[in-house]
């Protein structure tokens, strides 16, 4: 299979991106930032974006979605990325809506799709406990309780989870049966007995500490198969990263077109200094490395919308560690070269290099998914 676009797939790039930079600049998240908006991102803009078809990229169109794919929806974050917008995309349109498409029950599905699928229903997954990306490290405990479960325990890093309606929680199930002991539960965040602390991380993104305190939830709040939770887990968050990989190339993307565009307008000496032969081979090394990462993120995607046989997992790892790296150089290159006014607030560059190292660092920073790719192989 090609690694390019077809022509619908670049009329959906040129589409998104042209919509986040009209309706997204940086000074809109500088402005959320700086009056520290207790929500954190645009509803009227999240309600366009639904508009537009990109919040049900991936449900199904019987619940109201566009019915696309991983492709589709690594475009959109693509977008996200070049633009730094501060929308639910990733918690809500990807993980969310990914878990319940595939696991749900019909109930479930028609309750929560379509309203996810038109704007109106936000989702975040309630899934690690400490400071690094361990989902096999679940200690949250789920309880039989009458007809129904008990929850006990906390959550950190639940991307948008103070604006949730609705939190998937991954809990360790003690009688879960044979098919382990990980269950995924559907908890409304105003359930009582949860208590959501909102936390502004460094890029001015959203996240929140989430603590269960005998938290009651009935018998059909749970999702899929009981003790299925962790091979659930494995499928949707290998498609997760996959789409947030696009998200850091479009960092990295949008971080290298600032710097060519200050190399070109820049003067010392008497010269522009992307004259300078030093600067331009930084400056062509850069670029192959985003067109690397962006070639092995999108044969990963295509991978997971083929269903290919001998699965796609190896290749997700490859694919975020990858553009994990990448986009890391590129805000690093970007930094140097714009010399001393890079480390001011003043130019959006410093936003570029907050946000990709925490969306490095979500679902696996580049040494959990190397590592995890080499036990794979058997090393």
């Amino acid at each position: 299979m090609p690694i390019v676009f077809d022509d619908t797939q670049e009329m959906l790039r040129d589409s998104a991106l042209a919509f986040l930079k009209d309706n997204a600049p940086i000074s809109a998240l500088r402005t959320l930032r700086d009056t520290h908006d207790p929500v954190g991102f645009s509803r009227d803009l999240w309600r366009q974006a639904a508009e537009l078809g990109f919040t049900g990229v991936l449900i199904d169109e019987a619940y109201g979605g566009s019915g696309l794919g991983v492709v589709e929806a690594g475009i959109i974050a693509e977008a996200i990325g070049a633009t730094l917008a501060p929308l639910p995309f990733l918690s809500t349109s990807v993980l969310g809506a990914s878990l319940l498409g595939l696991f749900g029950s019909d109930t479930q599905r028609s309750a929560l799709l379509p309203e996810m699928a038109s704007g109106r229903h936000l989702t975040a997954l309630a899934l690690d406990e400490g400071s690094k990306h361990r989902p096999e490290r679940i200690t949250l405990l789920a309880r039989r309780h009458g007809d129904g479960y008990m929850l006990d325990g906390s959550k950190v890093f639940v991307v948008d989870g103070h604006v949730a309606d609705t939190l998937i929680v991954a809990a360790k199930d003690a009688q879960a049966g044979p098919d382990g002991d990980i269950s995924l539960f559907l908890v409304p965040r105003d359930n009582a007995g949860v208590r959501v602390e909102r936390c502004v991380i460094a890029d001015a993104t959203n996240a929140a500490r989430v603590t269960f305190e005998g938290v009651r939830v009935p018998a059909y709040a749970l999702l899929g198969r009981a003790g299925n939770g962790a091979a659930m887990l494995d499928k949707v968050l290998d498609i997760a990263r996959a789409v947030l990989s696009s998200e850091l190339v479009g960092i990295a993307d949008a971080t290298f077109a600032r710097t060519l565009a200050y190399l070109k307008e820049r003067s010392q000496f008497g010269k522009q200094i992307g004259e300078f032969q030093a600067l331009q081979h930084r400056a062509a090394h850069l670029f192959a490395e985003i067109e690397l990462a962006r070639a092995a993120v999108l044969q990963c995607q295509q991978r997971l919308d083929a269903g290919r046989s001998d699965g796609p997992e190896p290749l997700v790892c490859v694919a975020k560690a990858k553009a994990g790296t990448t986009a890391t150089l590129a805000v690093q290159e970007g930094v140097q070269m714009h010399g001393g006014i890079g480390m001011t607030d003043e130019l959006d560059i410093g936003f570029y290099m907050k946000r990709a190292r925490t969306a490095q660092e979500w679902l696996g920073d580049a040494n959990w998914q190397l590592n995890r790719w080499a036990g794979m192989r058997g090393y």
